[in-house]
């Protein structure tokens, strides 16, 4: 067990259509994402994961999310993920397709061999709450057609994103819909869930995790 690095504080299943969770597949996506989340450090080449404590409602304070989501899927992509994967193009997304509106890449997607499961799909999330929800929205839509067997969105906890980016998407505000996403049912064999991730220490001795050019956080 990694005590000192980013570390899983809740892992909640709200799809397992058919024990989804009891399959080896999800044996495999599970121990990849958890020891990809294990594998993000602060600063660059510690040995843990260190916060700079300050708050990120002041603009040009606080610390940004895209180096901690690099790290997180550089560990996938060494571990067999293909990484910002687009969904292909089917007739059922095709015929409500309009300029600007087909669906975002995935950060990480693994293929099973034969394709079976179909594949699944995990989002690390680096921007707001609407950046939250089209993540699941993404995911959903995979299932619905029938592209995916699932996905996993990772989300800070409330303690982390305070010292993030103000207004990241994370586990709090994400919980008065947990019923919504309980009632997928779009296949017999499915999965989603939802991980919470935080930091294990703080310290003003290192430095601020860089933002996006404009101070903002990415999606």
């Amino acid at each position: 067990m990694y005590a000192t690095r980013v570390k899983i504080t809740e892992w909640r299943t709200l799809v397992d259509q058919g024990r989804y969770s009891s399959s080896s597949a999800f044996q495999r996506v599970e121990q990849d994402i958890r020891a990809a989340v294990t594998d993000v450090v602060w600063p660059p080449g510690s040995d843990r994961f260190t916060i700079h404590p300050e708050s990120g409602k002041k603009r040009g304070e606080g610390n940004g999310v895209v180096p901690i989501k690099k790290s997180f899927a550089e560990s996938l992509e060494q571990r067999g993920w293909e990484l910002e994967r687009r969904a292909p193009k089917t007739e059922e997304i095709e015929q409500k397709v309009v300029k600007g509106s087909r669906p975002g890449a995935f950060d990480g997607h693994l293929s099973f061999p034969g394709n079976d499961p179909l594949p699944f799909a995990v989002e690390w999330e680096t921007g707001n709450i609407s950046s939250s929800h089209r993540a699941i929205n993404r995911i959903g839509l995979g299932m619905k057609v029938g592209y995916l067997s699932g996905g996993v969105l990772v989300v800070p906890s409330a303690e982390l994103a305070r010292y993030l980016t103000d207004r990241i998407g994370n586990a709090p505000e994400l919980l008065p819909y947990h019923p919504l996403w309980e009632e997928w049912t779009f296949q017999k064999f499915g999965y989603f869930g939802i991980v919470t991730v935080e930091h294990d220490a703080e310290s003003f001795d290192v430095a601020r995790i860089p933002k996006g050019k404009d101070g903002r956080a990415e999606s």
